[in-house]
């Protein structure tokens, strides 16, 4: 992560917001399974909403860099129920990346100020990380699209009011790749509906749902790009939303294992006889981080840079986040009992780190994207 004195004081500038706006909070939300739409509202007006959009529509043209600087923190902070990064780094660029003027300027300032609340429906009852096989459909009506099918484990799925649904269009069926288009849905569009708020092991003020289409009418001009586009479009994008990934992981781990030192050296201060760990695991633990520190630097300058980085960012992908869950897991056995306590930090970490294996495509999915690109 690149350290001007610019991006030191937005850092901080950013934690200062965090300890006042949304950490006091946060133990509240996560008891009522969900964040209220002030804080996505203050996030905006202070500008930590998709900071990198340009100025002509609201944003504050800043570098990609400030965007993962508030991803690090705010998973450092352990606040993951509210998904800036999603809405900023990896929904935002869909409408800015394959929208067109008139969608930019209708849509995202909305975006900057947290009057909108961005989602993308990919997630099936039937269909995981394998896009290709998903059942909801857009069929053409005038000057409407017709939307049916049903999407779950959607991030945001509550409070979004703008969600970009991966649809089939039936546009060339001779491969199944060929037929998914992205269409914007809008809160309100007659025929959709939410489902539940799916309670979860971790992640508690998450959002994370269900959509409902039936009959949903939708405007042809919500076409992001082209029909028959949209499963490519979605591959683009899917680089920088396994890069945010890799960052909430690596930086749930240094949070763990920087609480777990201290706690540790408090401990031994005290001569408590049940703190028992040798140093070498607490060493092995900071080489590990250390070595997924300086591999995600790498990949986010050459992100920034403009460089292909799928097999290397499906390596952090993975890799990381099996780290995060390896160390944290090490980290609760220090705290013993207290580890398991939701006054600690670090059994929160526990169980919202176990996702990250999970979203943003499976680790088996990642192993299976390096093993093509090493050609075995």
């Amino acid at each position: 992560m690149q350290r001007s004195q610019e991006h030191l004081l937005f850092r901080e500038s950013f934690k200062s917001f965090l300890s006042q706006e949304i950490i006091p909070f946060y133990d509240q939300w996560e008891k009522e399974g969900i964040i209220p739409k002030d804080a996505w509202k203050k996030m905006g007006m202070h500008g930590y909403l998709c900071p990198w959009v340009e100025k002509e529509y609201g944003g504050a043209e800043l570098g990609l860099e400030y965007s993962f600087i508030i991803t690090e923190e705010m998973a450092y902070a352990g606040v993951y129920g509210l998904m800036a990064g999603l809405h900023s780094d990896i929904v935002a660029p869909y409408i800015y990346s394959f929208g067109n003027k008139e969608q930019k300027k209708k849509w995202l300032p909305g975006c900057v100020s947290g009057d909108i609340i961005l989602a993308v429906a990919m997630t099936e009852p039937d269909a995981g990380s394998d896009l290709s096989s998903i059942r909801t459909t857009a069929v053409k009506d005038g000057d409407n699209y017709i939307i049916n099918g049903e999407k779950v484990f959607i991030s945001n799925a509550i409070l979004s009011n703008l969600i970009v649904v991966a649809c089939k269009t039936e546009t060339d069926e001779s491969s199944p790749y060929k037929n998914i288009s992205l269409i914007c849905v809008e809160d309100g569009s007659p025929g959709f509906s939410r489902g539940r708020n799916l309670e979860k092991t971790g992640w508690h003020s998450q959002d994370t749902g269900e959509l409902i289409f039936r009959d949903c009418k939708v405007p042809v001009s919500n076409l992001l790009g082209e029909e028959g586009k949209g499963f490519y479009y979605m591959m683009e994008k899917l680089q920088q939303e396994r890069l945010i990934s890799s960052i909430m992981s690596q930086a749930a781990a240094e949070a763990a294992f920087q609480m777990t030192i201290d706690y540790y050296k408090k401990s031994k201060g005290l001569n408590q006889p049940e703190i028992q760990i040798d140093a070498t695991g607490m060493v092995e633990m900071a080489t590990d981080i250390e070595i997924g520190r300086t591999f995600l630097n790498s990949l986010i300058h050459d992100h920034i840079m403009g460089k292909d980085i799928i097999k290397k960012v499906s390596m952090a992908k993975w890799w990381t986040s099996d780290m995060a869950n390896r160390i944290i897991s090490q980290c609760m056995e220090i705290y013993r009992d207290y580890g398991y306590l939701e006054d600690y930090q670090v059994g929160r970490l526990f169980r919202d780190v176990r996702a990250h294996p999970i979203y943003a495509g499976t680790n088996e999915i990642m192993k299976r994207i390096i093993g093509k690109k090493l050609g075995i």
